[in-house]
């Protein structure tokens, strides 16, 4: 038997890795790394050189994070302090009827010892704190003027809630609450209205109460004071008068005036009072609540009179000077929109050898087979299609039309050259429909019974709500007017997203008439930059009287008056866009173009706002395509587009609805602003559905969504979708009832539906200066070029 030398299985055997020298060196072990540094090891101690840096490090950081809070907090009180300091304004807001404003201010100055005679019902009343070292201007509020107590808000460092401690807030206080959360507030002092019949033992329960019950709109809300206590009384003012005013965010930037004194002298309205926020320039305009966009003639210093500790007034007065007057060259205009030129695109008139030419060519012409002769020709740009042309609309179409949104004319917002322009014969059917559509009827009072149907239409807008929300956008193709007719303006498109939309093509006339921004970001930077590099200005905590050009003589009738700076270019009327949701309390049916009163910075408009869809992000795909949405939903954020004048920042936004009281409307939606985009475009979708009549495997005969062949072969080109997720097109026409077979991507089920999307691109309605009901005025002409004007979009 032969021997075997003995030896390991091959699995136990242990063969080392060689060593790697090609990564030892510096720059490879760098380049290994890519740029992460090694994380120190927890384990390892550190030296007491790195814990001595590091100590002072954080001991450094915390001095200059102490050190910038001081000088924020100097800075921002600054304008308070001094014997001519400003003074710091205080809006008093009755939640309910049975509170007074003016017992409430006398009860806090009575806690200084300052007699209250004086304070007004309603209007403005200052008073100086010498324990506080400070003043205090005080504006009293009646109970349900909903629209005065927004503008004091807007002005005021503090507002004062007062609440009643036996009567619970009603709706409309709870309206306003949530009216000024969403405008912006900023510091608030919550009192309660001093009752000497309730028991001293439910006072504390009742503190309780409305404190949870404030908490619920103001969340930084940790008392309530109690006005029928001395030391709360005394409490409310101190928090009132050494308190640091926060700020609100959309006033950054501009200044604001509360006038103190209001006259009317010579066509121009004088204002009284001191310049607050940021620096005031005469080159900018001025808007007034109520009455519109003012330019400032010139600005006079209103010294305070001195009065000596004996309390007489000092001999020596200052006299009022100039500190400030418009320049001609770099003063704002008051031309908020564009005069269109509808002549702008002629070009010279033309010569005779032209007219000959012309007249030569059209002798040359062959006659025309007997029969082929068209009853129209419509003049359309060279190279056009027929499926293009049918998008143009002669000038001589009615503006309005009772079956679509709006209308779409050919007008561009820049003036271009003018196109080479062919003849294309129109068909008899085309030239007929737009023969009919060129009758006018007269008006004529509808019978009862229509009458009756229509207001029934009327009030079941909450079901055609819900139907929208079960089958959105789908619609029954009637039976008594083509499709390709009733369906004219719309088109089909392969891709929402990707598919091209020139944003420039068929604008309406309005879009002649709104400002286009290259890039408003830059904009807005450059105006902010020019405002704070501006010369001749007037500095915040002056006190100034501003006569204002052309103003309303109604305007010297309003007290409290509060005038608000706008900046560069804010008087330009665009396209804006807001993201709103709708308010969670309302539960009316909100609608496209439905009229709403929107309050955004210190303006009030009456508009007619289109929505649309949101898209996560800011995104808007390739083309800016956005889907348009019929109703205003709940728990979704939506775009409401309007014609208005341009703000800067991110500026909130309140859309309210008019009711029988004026003073009492109700919150429809909270948002914020933006940006002017013309070119958004807002596509309103329409479905139209059929059903499978007869299917094999990945065809089927369709019926119900046309009911000739002519609209089958006009929308042949569009592509077929179903609910299960198939695609498919129309392959031919079947009979004469529009029936029509059509190939898809996969099997088609018998229980499934056949959709097509069209889509039309709408536009919002032209929008008006709000005023209050109560405040008949005449406006001056130039506010009228933003409420008097006509809009082009077509109605639905």
């Amino acid at each position: 038997m032969v021997e075997t030398a003995h030896h390991h299985r091959p699995t136990l055997k242990q063969q080392n890795k060689s060593f790697k020298s090609k990564h030892a060196t510096k720059s490879s072990l760098k380049d290994a790394a890519k740029g992460r540094i090694p994380r120190r090891s927890l384990k390892s101690g550190l030296t007491a050189n790195t814990v001595a840096q590091s100590r002072l490090n954080r001991r450094n950081n915390s001095k200059q994070v102490q050190a910038k809070k001081r000088d924020a907090l100097i800075s921002s009180t600054r304008i308070f302090n001094g014997v001519d300091g400003a003074p710091r304004i205080v809006a008093v807001v009755p939640l309910t009827a049975d509170v007074n404003t003016r017992n409430t201010v006398i009860s806090l100055a009575e806690s200084i010892d300052v007699s209250g005679e004086a304070c007004p019902e309603q209007g403005v009343w200052r008073i100086k704190a010498e324990r506080f070292k400070t003043s205090l201007q005080f504006i009293t509020l009646p109970y349900k003027n909903m629209f005065a107590t927004l503008d004091a808000c807007k002005v005021a460092d503090y507002v004062v809630f007062v609440l009643s401690p036996t009567v619970e807030v009603g709706e409309w206080g709870d309206t306003l609450l949530r009216t000024l959360q969403a405008q912006g507030l900023p510091n608030v002092v919550t009192t309660v209205f001093p009752d000497a019949s309730i028991d001293p033992k439910s006072r504390t329960g009742i503190q309780k109460s409305l404190l949870s019950f404030i908490q619920y709109f103001v969340p930084t809300q940790n008392r309530v004071f109690d006005l029928h206590a001395s030391s709360d009384r005394l409490n409310a003012l101190r928090a009132l008068a050494e308190g640091h005013p926060a700020d609100v965010r959309w006033r950054e930037g501009r200044f604001w005036i509360m006038g103190e004194n209001i006259e009317y002298e010579d066509g121009n309205l004088k204002v009284t009072g001191i310049v607050r926020g940021a620096s005031l320039s005469a080159n900018r305009l001025v808007h007034l609540p109520n009455f519109g966009d003012f330019r400032i003639s010139k600005v006079m210093s209103a010294p305070i009179p001195r009065t000596s500790k004996s309390g007489h007034v000092a001999n020596m007065e200052i006299e009022p000077s100039v500190i400030a007057e418009p320049n001609s060259s770099s003063a704002d205009s008051l031309v908020s929109s564009n005069d269109p030129d509808d002549l702008g695109n002629e070009q010279t008139w033309p010569t005779e050898e032209e007219m000959n030419s012309g007249t030569t060519q059209g002798d040359s012409l062959p006659d025309a087979a007997i029969g082929t002769t068209p009853k129209a020709v419509k003049r359309i740009p060279k190279g056009m299609s027929e499926y293009q042309a049918a998008w143009i609309i002669d000038e001589d179409d009615d503006a309005e039309d009772e079956q679509d949104d709006t209308g779409v004319r050919d007008v561009d917002i820049q003036d271009g050259e003018e196109e080479e322009m062919q003849d294309v014969p129109v068909r008899d059917d085309d030239h007929e429909m737009e023969t009919e559509s060129r009758k006018s009827v007269a008006f004529q009072d509808l019978d009862v019974e229509e009458e009756e149907k229509q207001l029934e239409t009327w009030r079941n807008r909450k079901r055609e709500e819900e139907d929208d929300v079960n089958f959105p956008d789908e619609i029954d193709t009637p039976k008594e007017v083509h499709a390709r007719t009733r369906f004219q303006r719309f088109r089909g498109m392969r891709s929402f997203r990707t598919s091209p939309w020139d944003p420039f093509e068929n604008l309406p006339r309005d879009y002649a008439r709104i400002f286009q921004f290259e890039d408003f970001k830059r904009t807005e930077r450059g105006a902010r930059r020019r405002g704070e590099q501006e010369l001749g200005i007037v500095g915040p905590g002056t006190r100034v009287t501003i006569y204002l050009k052309d103003v309303p003589h109604e305007a010297a009738n309003g007290i409290p008056v509060a005038l608000f700076g706008l900046l560069q270019h804010e008087h330009k009327i665009s396209v804006l866009n807001f993201a709103i949701q709708r308010n969670t309390e309302y539960d009316g049916s909100v609608r496209s173009k439905d009229p709403l009163i929107m309050c955004v910075g210190p303006r009030r408009l009456r508009v007619k706002p289109i929505y649309s869809q949101h898209t996560r992000g800011g995104g808007k795909g390739a083309n800016n395509v956005h889907k348009f949405e019929r109703f205003l939903r709940h728990g979704v954020t939506s775009v409401a587009t309007t014609y208005g004048p341009i703000t800067y920042g991110n500026q909130p936004c309140i859309f309210l609805r008019e009711t029988t009281d004026p003073q009492a409307p109700q919150l429809i939606a909270t948002g914020a602003f933006i940006n002017p985009d013309t070119t958004r475009i807002i596509a309103k979708r329409i479905i139209l559905t059929g059903h499978p009549f007869k299917v094999h495997k990945k065809t089927a005969t369709i019926r119900y969504m046309f009911f000739n062949a002519d609209d089958v072969h006009y929308f042949k080109p569009t592509q077929l979708y179903t609910k299960h997720g198939r695609t498919g097109h129309i392959r031919e026409s079947l009979g004469t009832h529009g029936y029509f077979k059509a190939h898809f991507d996969g099997p088609v089920n018998q229980m499934d539906t056949v959709c097509m999307s069209l889509y039309k691109r709408v536009y919002p309605k032209w929008a008006q200066l709000w005023i209050e009901p109560d405040r008949g005025v005449k406006l001056p002409t130039h506010v009228g070029q933003l409420a008097d004007v006509p809009s082009d979009a077509m109605e639905e």
